[in-house]
């Protein structure tokens, strides 16, 4: 009986350390904004704000190479024009590696425009917009990175929306090797957020607040130049997200956002790439 115990205390051990959830102060660090960014509400709410002097911002205390991140976030209301909420997982130097959330705000009744990227090795270029289909401001949503050895899956509510594979037997360049941070930022881009820069920033209606909760990361912890997720553990005692892929229903899923909501993919720029198209949107995986 005490055996069991004691391994029933292992696995839950081995349960917090996979997976962290809830408290800004110890989660995050503010980085900038001079008092903009505030943590409430026992550390279980963080918000950023705009003025026109300046934004906000904030950095996770971790460093993570592969890992499924949850955020819920609700959007500046009103009338955002001019305004980016950046939310993204970042390495740093020249070379660096990121997947990206980024938020356009718009006037008053017209929708948040939701871009998506990711970098490898320094080069981006990867971007996918979409419209949502609820306003982003009147609640909180769950906006989700899935990045595991196979793949990149962004997730809004659970809807898969976008995947980037990992195709590195075809040559091209996956996020796999650099630890990333995770980052925040609320800053003023009204030269080309909005309409590409023909609506400004309403400084009258600033403050600009953008809210977080429920911050959660089932994930690999990088540190001191290793993992928290042996490499000798076999693939099948690791966690679920580290191998899950998209299933049928995923791909459908995918399918319907895209049909319907996806209004910018750069596999189908054929003006912005004149000399062909990136090698991952032509090849097969």
């Amino acid at each position: 009986m005490v055996k069991i115990y004691a391994v029933v205390l292992v696995m839950f051990f081995n349960i917090l350390v996979a997976s962290s959830a809830g408290n800004f102060n110890q989660d995050f660090d503010i980085t900038w904004g001079d008092g903009r960014a505030k943590i409430l509400n026992n550390a279980q709410l963080l918000t950023l704000s705009l003025d026109k002097t300046s934004g906000s911002g904030f950095k996770s205390r971790n460093q993570y190479l592969f890992g499924k991140i949850d955020m819920q976030i609700k959007l500046v209301p009103g009338n955002s024009a001019g305004t980016v909420t950046a939310y993204y997982l970042s390495s740093l130097g020249s070379a660096h590696d990121e997947i990206d959330f980024e938020f356009l705000g718009n006037l008053s009744g017209d929708p948040y425009i939701l871009h998506t990227n990711v970098f490898t090795q320094g080069k981006g270029n990867r971007e996918q917009q979409f419209y949502l289909w609820f306003d982003p401001t009147k609640d909180f949503h769950t906006y989700s990175v899935l990045w595991n050895p196979q793949s990149i899956i962004f997730s809004v509510d659970g809807t898969p929306i976008r995947e980037f594979k990992n195709l590195g037997s075809r040559g091209i360049p996956f996020p796999k090797n650099q630890a990333m941070w995770i980052y925040s930022s609320l800053w003023n881009a009204d030269d080309w957020a909005t309409r590409g820069g023909l609506v400004k920033t309403d400084w009258s209606k600033a403050p600009f607040t953008a809210s977080y909760r429920n911050f959660n990361a089932q994930a690999c912890i990088w540190s001191s130049g290793s993992s928290s997720c042996s490499s000798s553990r076999s693939s099948s005692s690791k966690e679920a997200w580290f191998t899950q892929s998209l299933d049928a229903t995923g791909k459908e899923r995918i399918k319907w956002v895209q049909k319907n909501y996806m209004i910018y993919n750069y596999c189908k720029d054929t003006k912005r790439f004149p000399q062909g198209l990136p090698l991952e949107c032509t090849v097969a995986s």
